[in-house]
């Protein structure tokens, strides 16, 4: 009888904590999958796309990878940055994501904000010094 009381007290917790570190896993895997693939999908587009379309088609990358691992992606969370310009031969692109993973299992009627897991990744994707420039501007 001890022994299932005592099991019961510490597996409990155990299982919340596995839990907890399961989402933030899963959350940090699709941020990192989120930024490779947003910027390849930038540096992928085809010539003559304007620099807002390949941004939008890293978004759209990075949504759907964020989306595989259960997680909705808003503009706001990622940012595209590019050294010296866009799609120019030797230039590089930068994609970083930042999201909150909130605890499992806690619930709003304890008001206040939900404590939450940052997650940052970031990729840096090189553009290539003998490719020709693609965007149109």
């Amino acid at each position: 009888m001890e022994f299932s009381w005592l099991a019961l007290l510490l597996m409990v917790p155990l299982v919340y904590v596995m839990l907890a570190v399961f989402d933030v896993q899963r959350a940090s895997y699709g941020a990192t999958a989120a930024t490779r693939a947003a910027g390849r999908a930038f540096m992928i587009v085809p010539a003559g796309v304007s620099e807002d379309e390949a941004r939008a088609r890293a978004f759209e990358a990075a949504r759907l990878a964020m989306r595989d691992q259960g997680m909705e992606l808003s503009s706001d969370q990622l940012s595209i940055s590019c050294n010296p310009a866009c799609l120019e031969p030797g230039s590089t692109v930068t994609v970083t994501l930042n999201t909150e993973v909130p605890l499992p299992l806690i619930p709003d009627a304890l008001g206040g904000e939900p404590p939450a897991v940052h997650i940052s990744a970031s990729h840096t994707e090189p553009y290539g010094d003998y490719r020709e420039a693609k965007g149109t501007g």
